[in-house]
């Protein structure tokens, strides 16, 4: 590939769309004659439905209809699956219990869908909203996650609320370890519940046509062939053919648009059924309420050491929870991407992972930025500063102590990972050089002579991105091989359209593929247009989550450019009158080997689509496809060092530095990648120290279902990011590539944590460490300081 672009910090070229207004989002596309649904939410977290009145809203002025999940029912759609099968420790695959699009029998969690009404506009689908009323048997909620496999039963399916008890390596083998350690670290750790909120919330339009039997879905989706795959085979029955999705610009999605919502299922089957296209979009509130959340684990985890501070083994017992139902994947991120994970960048000879998965009275849980890598990050990085603390080690050095080394690679972990390549030793060595960590204890006196506490955190991260390939995924329980494809598809006048199965939603793929193009064709990239995201225009792709869209996405990519190169050597050949094997391709042309002859990729492009003088043995057209399935996952890795300073009278917390060192492998366009770690930092720094979602005990109500309560953080809540590379190239796909796109918020938690216990002097704080605990914690160590004084 010619580097002309490749490694190059161009502007993205969608930004001129998506900056001056231009975008097209769901809610900005109108159809003809367009109705409007609105969804009537379950007021309570637990209890069987009594009876629905719907005849006032039937009444109301504008209403077209008012359905029930009896009505869904009837027509025999059936629950929306969840993908990815695990297989506990009895050898029995987790509770599939029945997710409805409407629910029929109970409400499970507040914001449950009970009903929906259509009208003409959608102020009268609101009003009439109202005017259901629905009686219920209220049932005790189960809110808290510890006690949940006590409480009032959720579903039929699942006694205890036990969706599974899954294990990941030999309990005996790790007792016997621990037995014999020199010393064992432990620790409780909540990962605190977080609300993904994208900038776009989801919407849906939904429009069938009579006359073919088909179906236009318009979806805010990260995937919009797998959806429309869910759709047909385990939802509808429709066949493939008659369903067509469409994900115009979408504004941003964090992993929670990846699934088959309840809403979008809604509004297809009522297009059919009122003849008029169905229109839904989200309110805030409604975000909040019913889509699906993150992280929400209780863990308890230790670390056995030998004298000299060297791992033996990890043990790792965690209560993960899936919420009221299982979201598509959420059975798989509490367990293969996040047990598989565990070892982290460090030679841990015995690991040994528990996870039980309960239901909640509170909205499903799945995949948020990292998923699964930064809850298993986040205890790693934890215990082992901890670890550090207890056996008096400086918290760099018990890392260089256990490093997995160059030399160890390709180097396969006791939890079922092969990592193909590292050299983590270097990207901490960068981010202690950039952060001028021999410095710090002069910057700490400094600060304590002006009141303040300051501290220094180091995390060193790792991990797997590409969610492939597609036969190990598949033994892990997968319901889909996780493929990438590709189309490169030349015009005659020698411009191309690059047609890929992944979704841009905010990564800049139409830039990032544009410049793979443009370098690998020799063809200005002005000359390439991406296209994304309807299923009757692109070939089928697994969509964009996992970072796995450059790596897997973009290989298939160059693989469908591999195949136009090679046919239009066949094409330039005949040209150039030369033998096939004397004719090589570069920087646009086809040359002939020791000659001035040259052809350009253009003029065979048109003679291609205009072949009057042309190979008899080949067909017409310049238009190649490519599926590309990794031979192993990729492992992106990294150090991030913070350092932060807290003002003990107020407990206010300031992160007055960052470095972020991350290995990244080949980078397209760094300006975009670190737009990217910038975004992952913000998200994870939220979940360290404000973000989180909290349900009422009693009621179990959703006590941070608005901006006014779930804090998020602002622009002056950042620091200055300061980012750095260290490079080892993949070794298994063609672009050298890894993944960058949740480095950021796998690295955030335990940098930021291991910075402010550093600053309090304590052992541990949870997550998030909000300025309220910190206050609390500092002024009782000021308590004791003067007290101290005192004696």
């Amino acid at each position: 590939m010619n580097k002309l672009l490749v490694g190059k910090p161009l502007k993205r070229v969608e930004d001129q769309r998506l900056l001056s207004g231009k975008g097209r989002y769901v809610d900005d596309i109108r159809r003809y004659g367009e109705t409007f649904a609105v969804f009537v939410r379950s007021p309570i977290a637990h209890g069987d439905i009594a009876s629905i009145d719907t005849s006032a809203a039937l009444a109301a002025p504008g209403v077209l209809g008012v359905y029930t999940g009896a009505d869904i029912l009837r027509d025999g759609w059936k629950s929306i699956p969840c993908g990815w099968k695990v297989i506990d420790r009895n050898g029995e695959a987790h509770k599939a219990v029945p997710h409805y699009a409407l629910t029929p029998d109970r409400a499970r969690y507040v914001g449950d869908h009970l009903a929906v009404v259509v009208a003409e506009t959608l102020a009268q689908a609101r009003d009439a909203a109202e005017l259901v009323e629905i009686v219920f048997d209220e049932l005790a909620p189960v809110v808290d996650l510890a006690t949940a496999t006590d409480g009032e039963q959720i579903h039929a399916l699942a006694p205890r609320n036990l969706c599974y008890d899954w294990v990941l390596g030999d309990e005996a083998d790790i007792d016997r370890v621990f037995a014999q350690a020199h010393h064992v670290a432990s620790l409780d750790l909540v990962n605190n519940r977080l609300v993904p909120n994208p900038m776009e919330p989801r919407a849906a339009i939904a429009e069938y046509d009579s006359a073919m039997g088909s179906y236009t879905l318009w979806s805010t989706s990260q995937n919009p062939h797998m959806l429309r795959w869910m759709l047909s085979d385990s939802v509808t029955g429709i066949p493939e053919t008659k369903i067509r999705v469409i994900a115009p610009d979408v504004g941003g999605g964090f992993g929670m648009k990846i699934y088959c919502y309840p809403e979008e299922t809604t509004c297809l089957w009522l297009a059919k059924k009122v003849g008029r296209p169905v229109r839904w979009t989200a309110d805030r509130s409604e975000s909040f309420l019913a889509d699906t959340h993150g992280r929400d684990h209780l863990t308890t985890v230790q670390i056995a050491l030998n004298t000299e501070g060297l791992f033996l083994g990890l043990k790792v017992d965690t209560t993960a929870n899936m919420g009221a139902y299982l979201s598509n994947y959420a059975t798989s991120i509490p367990t293969y991407f996040y047990a598989t994970l565990l070892s982290g960048c460090y030679k841990i000879p015995k690991i040994y992972c528990n996870v039980r998965a309960v239901f909640t009275n509170t909205s499903p849980v799945d995949a948020y930025r990292g998923a699964g890598r930064p809850e298993a990050a986040y205890l790693i990085e934890r215990i082992v500063e901890v670890a550090a603390q207890e056996m008096n080690i400086d918290a760099v050095e018990i890392r260089r102590r256990n490093f997995i080394k160059p030399g160890d690679f390709p180097y396969e972990t006791p939890v079922h990972l092969t990592y193909d390549i590292g050299d983590y030793d270097a990207s901490l060595d960068e981010a202690l050089r950039m952060i001028d960590y021999d410095g710090f204890g002069a910057r700490r006196a400094d600060s304590l002579a002006r009141g303040k506490l300051r501290g220094i955190g180091l995390a060193c991260y790792i991990e797997a991105c590409g969610v492939a390939p597609s036969q190990l995924i598949g033994k892990m329980g997968a319901g889909a091989g996780l493929w990438e494809s590709a189309q490169i598809r030349f015009n005659a006048t020698g411009t191309a359209f690059v047609l890929t199965g992944t979704h841009g939603h905010g990564q800049g793929h139409e830039t990032t593929f544009g410049q793979i193009v443009a370098d690998m064709l020799g063809i200005p990239i002005e000359d390439v247009e991406v296209v994304h995201g309807d299923t009757s225009q692109v070939p089928m792709g697994m969509g964009t989550y996992g970072s796995r869209s450059l790596a897997v996405g973009g290989s298939a990519i160059v693989r469908a450019g591999e195949k136009v190169i090679a046919k239009g050597r066949k094409i330039a050949a005949h040209m150039l009158e030369a033998p096939e094997g004397d004719v090589v391709f570069e920087h646009g042309y086809y040359m002939v080997e020791g000659s001035n002859k040259r052809v350009s990729i253009k003029e065979v492009a048109k003679r291609a689509y205009v072949p009057l003088d042309y190979p008899a043995d080949l067909e017409p057209g310049l238009d190649e496809t490519a599926f590309y399935d990794p031979a192993n996952f990729t492992y992106p890795a990294g150090t991030h060092i913070c350092e932060v300073e807290i003002d003990p009278d107020t407990g206010v917390l300031e992160i007055v530095d960052w470095v972020a060192v991350d290995d990244f492998g080949t980078v397209i366009n760094p300006m975009i990648v670190e737009g990217q770690i910038h975004g992952g930092l913000a998200q994870g720094i939220g979940q360290a120290i404000m973000e989180n979602g909290v349900y009422d005990s009693e009621s179990g109500q959703l006590l941070t279902g608005s901006f006014m309560d779930y804090c998020m953080p602002r622009a002056d809540d950042l620091p200055n990011f300061r980012v750095g590379y260290t490079v080892t190239r993949c070794t298994h796909n063609p672009l050298g590539a890894k993944g960058a796109g949740e480095a950021g918020s796998i690295a955030a938690p335990p940098t930021l944590m291991n910075a402010i216990v550093n600053a309090l002097g304590i052992r541990h704080i949870d997550m998030p460490a909000t300025r309220e605990k910190i206050w609390r914690v500092a002024r009782g160590r000021t308590a004791n300081e003067t007290e101290g004084k005192q004696a």
